[in-house]
């Protein structure tokens, strides 16, 4: 199947790795732009549409990670692929929590980085139930608006969530005192059931479980093998 539609940003500060994996995807018929830094690489991406953008961590001027927030901010959606020459827990769990989708290690094999890019780009959104037009919520003494990403407690200034923060806590309210299968929340959210996106679920979990503190009567459980639940009470 040809991939002539599907556009990917690569940004890259090594100009020869650069040039060679451009022309690698190239030949797998990706449609390849290639930026040299990440001041470049914003700039590329505020001026094309991209079906994912490949990012190396370490480069001079704005590293991947500050990249990936400014992507975030104007787009929570587009998927996002992180290339490190570190194998560190500290930097994998960071790409997570900015909302990558994946990673891989410098030296890699091409094979796996297309067969990566190939379940990333082939992934289906589960389809949206009705109730999910919902986005204004009241729970104990919060307010929830998903559609600004604002969680507020009581007259307290609003906590910006961050897009999968928001989604996360938003599938959670609908769901609220049953049971959020992991399952349901990985493959609506991250559009993927796999070690790395449930570990980054957790992380996520553990973020929303700190701003929720603010009220004693709201408490996300963790349902053993199974999920998690989102419970009140008076």
């Amino acid at each position: 199947m040809k991939n002539t539609n599907k556009k990917i940003l690569l940004v890259e500060d090594d100009p020869n790795f650069g040039s060679i994996l451009k022309e690698y995807l190239g030949l797998n018929d990706y449609d390849i732009t290639l930026a040299k830094n990440g001041i470049e690489g914003f700039e590329k991406f505020k001026k094309d549409n991209f079906d994912l953008c490949i990012l190396d961590v370490m480069m001079p001027y704005k590293d991947g990670f500050t990249l990936a927030k400014e992507i975030r901010e104007k787009n929570d959606v587009v998927p996002i692929f992180f290339l490190t020459a570190k194998q560190l827990k500290e930097d994998v769990l960071k790409g997570f929590k900015i909302g990558a989708d994946d990673y891989m290690t410098k030296p890699f094999d091409s094979d796996v980085l297309l067969a990566k890019i190939k379940a990333i780009l082939n992934r289906k959104s589960i389809p949206v139930s009705p109730v999910d037009d919902t986005f204004e919520f009241n729970f104990s003494d919060f307010k929830f608006n998903s559609k600004l990403r604002f969680l507020i407690h009581k007259e307290e200034a609003p906590i910006k969530l961050s897009p999968k923060e928001n989604q996360l806590l938003r599938l959670l309210v609908l769901n609220l005192d049953d049971l959020l299968p992991r399952e349901v929340a990985l493959n609506k959210i991250w559009r993927d059931d796999n070690y790395f996106t449930s570990r980054s679920m957790d992380v996520y979990i553990a973020k929303l479980r700190k701003y929720l503190a603010k009220d004693e009567k709201v408490q996300i459980l963790n349902i053993h093998g199974e999920g998690f639940r989102l419970v009140t009470s008076s």
